[in-house]
């Protein structure tokens, strides 16, 4: 994608400190990779200044791969970051060169461990589970929940594959993550009470550190209590991963558009999200963009 296509960090920040006025208090820079975006931590020292001109205190987050968060997580703490979720989706060498197309599996441990060091936590870890690929490790990576102190989340298969290939059966459903870890480390319902968190997570019931979550995102939609927008790197505002339409914000921000004028047009994408993504149902249509053009 040419660079003039991308937002610039000061265009993000513009439609961020709208968002804030109408009330959006959580911001997680994603990707793709977000850590390969050139001077990543002037644009988290950017939104931690304009919370704070705001007087709100954001919640401020990356969903990486960890793979270069060694040499980025104490500039990334410095600035302002306060957490980090890392995307691992096999604990075992080989499988995840063959799932990520690279041997980098070494380096991304190694940025959940300068995650730590640098106070970017709690660290999550998400895996997405898959039907006959990694299936097999949910157990495993619940001991490594318990090992590292983290919170290891699985994520039911979602149809957003850059090759459309997704079928139903590749789906391994929460409820049977929950039963093979639960029949090696008993689990406790870690939740206070029911929230717009899609995550639902539990607690090692000996007590043990770490915890466990799942988010069925297939087999039980949490739809109605979504609250998550996404802003593509392009500026295109998606109001549902599954979103068959953007509202383009680009093109506004570049013609002078006021920051009411955005926040109408916000606002009316918001009004227009749909009740649900229909997963399932014969008139399921997959969006064009993947989940790495997306966002997570």
């Amino acid at each position: 994608m040419p660079r003039d296509s991308l937002l610039t960090f000061e265009e993000i920040t513009a439609v961020v400190a709208v968002m804030v006025d109408l009330g959006v208090r959580t911001v997680r820079l994603t990707g793709g990779e977000p850590l390969v975006r050139r001077d990543l931590p002037v644009l988290v020292a950017a939104l931690r200044d304009l919370g704070a001109r705001r007087g709100v205190d954001l919640d401020l987050s990356v969903t990486t791969n960890g793979v270069l968060l060694r040499d980025q997580a104490e500039a990334l703490a410095a600035a302002g970051l306060d957490r980090v979720n890392i995307s691992i989706d096999s604990l075992q060498q080989h499988r995840y060169e063959e799932l990520t197309r690279r041997d980098t599996l070494a380096a991304a441990l190694d940025g959940v461990r300068a995650a730590r060091e640098h106070g970017l936590g709690p660290i999550k870890i998400n895996a997405v589970v898959m039907r006959g690929s990694n299936d097999d490790e949910v157990v495993d990576f619940a001991r490594f929940a318990r090992d590292e102190d983290v919170a290891v989340r699985f994520i039911e298969y979602m149809p957003l594959d850059e090759q459309h290939a997704w079928t139903p059966a590749d789906v391994v459903s929460s409820a049977e993550v929950l039963a093979a870890i639960g029949a090696e480390f008993p689990l406790e319902d870690a939740r206070v009470e029911p929230g717009p968190e899609p995550a639902t997570t539990y607690r090692f019931a000996d007590g043990a550190p770490g915890a466990v979550g799942v988010i069925p995102s297939v087999t039980a939609p949490f739809c109605d209590t979504c609250n998550r927008l996404r802003l593509t790197a392009d500026g295109a505002l998606r109001s549902c991963l599954f979103a068959l339409d953007e509202t383009d914000l680009r093109a506004p921000l570049r013609a002078g558009a006021s920051e009411d004028e955005l926040a109408e047009t916000i606002r009316a994408t918001i009004a227009a999200k749909w009740a649900g993504h229909r997963i399932g149902h014969d008139d399921f249509i997959q969006p064009a963009r993947s989940m790495s053009r997306i966002g997570g």
